[in-house]
């Protein structure tokens, strides 16, 4: 055994290249933090270390067991609580710890988080509708992490120039479920109110609007686009598109999320209208407690439980040196149909006014 000492010197790169079974190139990417390693490979040098006798450099010394990082951004949104609650308990089934970082407005970034986490040793990472969801930022930080070693999956969003696991909801396929619903209703003027436009989600349900639009009513893109109303995922975001929606003449609105939707019921009710004999309205994501209001709200079921397991499975099996593949992993949505969806004014191109008999939207 050799006394415990630097591993910066060319001499010793030779003695673990060899140790490892690797290039001394390989060594070098290791103990530099560079990516383009096997998460295998990176253990074969990690173990040449421990076996030589060379001390690991802080960042690659020995992640604590159990140890699991969650990011996910604010929890107003009741479906991110919904994700970190499945995310944490099979997380715990397999003995791991979960540690939820969560991003708040004015608070802590998500680099910040993942440095915080980095520095605590966690065994991987979940992001949870991360910068990996938005096209305008830069991905590098993802290559960086993973030359740090640290395993990671992402949920939520897809990028090519990430390799990692992704877990997504079909959000084009969730689009097209909703716009078939609603023109079997008889509605022909449907709106759409989403996220802003530089999101993957958004992207995609852009995608399938147009195109459940296309196939059901025979509208082109530009068409449908005058129909799309871009906002914050809050319910005063989704109350300030649909009331643009409305006053186009659009007798439903499918949103992007269940707060944007109850955004949307108040809306419609400002303009002295009723939901549903008036409107139409239809959620995302079938978030907990949101079949209890009123109307109970028709909305798109992200699979949750599935997406979750799945998350940790990828992750653990990055974790222990079985990296899953890097590609997407896409679970169906649900359409579960409420009180918030009814049948088309007939002969009318826009709903009309009348005083509201009904009472507000809880939640």
């Amino acid at each position: 055994m050799r006394p415990v000492q630097s591993t910066s010197m060319t001499a010793r790169l030779a003695d673990i290249a060899a140790q490892a079974g690797v290039s001394e190139a390989t060594v070098s990417r290791v103990l530099n933090g560079k990516p383009g390693v096997a998460a295998a490979t990176r253990e074969s040098v990690l173990a040449a270390l421990d076996v030589l006798g060379y001390e690991r450099p802080v960042r690659l010394r020995r992640r604590s067991a159990g140890l699991v990082g969650l990011i996910t951004p604010e929890l107003d949104n009741p479906i991110f609580p919904a994700l970190a609650q499945v995310i944490g308990q099979n997380l715990t089934r397999q003995g791991y710890t979960p540690v939820l970082a969560t991003q708040t407005p004015g608070g802590s970034t998500e680099d910040e988080l993942t440095e915080m986490l980095v520095e605590r040793g966690v065994s991987g990472i979940i992001y949870v509708s991360g910068l990996h969801a938005d096209t305008s930022a830069d991905m590098q930080r993802y290559d960086q992490l993973r030359g740090q070693g640290v395993p990671f999956v992402l949920v939520n969003g897809f990028s090519p120039k990430v390799r990692a696991p992704f877990v997504s909801p079909d959000d084009r396929a969730a689009m097209r479920l909703a716009v078939t619903h609603l023109v079997a209703l008889g509605h022909t003027r449907i709106g759409l109110a989403v996220g802003p436009q530089r999101f993957v989600p958004v992207l995609r349900k852009i995608e399938g609007f147009r195109q459940g639009m296309r196939e059901q009513l025979g509208m082109s893109p530009e068409q449908c686009d005058e129909l799309i109303e871009h906002s914050l995922y809050t319910l005063e975001g989704g109350q300030a598109a649909a009331d643009a929606l409305i006053r186009r003449g659009c007798t439903a609105v499918i949103c992007a999320s269940d707060m944007m939707a109850l955004g949307a019921i108040r809306a419609a009710r400002q303009q002295g209208l009723a939901v549903p004999r008036d409107v139409s309205v239809v959620g995302f994501d079938d978030s907990p407690l949101i079949a209890f209001t009123d109307p109970p709200l028709t909305t798109i079921r992200q699979p949750v439980q599935a997406m979750g397991q799945a998350a940790v499975r990828a992750l653990l099996e990055e974790i222990g040196g079985t990296p899953a593949p890097h590609s997407e992993f896409i679970f169906l949505p649900e359409l579960v149909v409420r009180g918030s969806t009814a049948a088309g004014p007939q002969g009318q191109s826009s709903p009309a006014r009348r005083a509201p008999d009904d009472v507000p939207a809880r939640g």
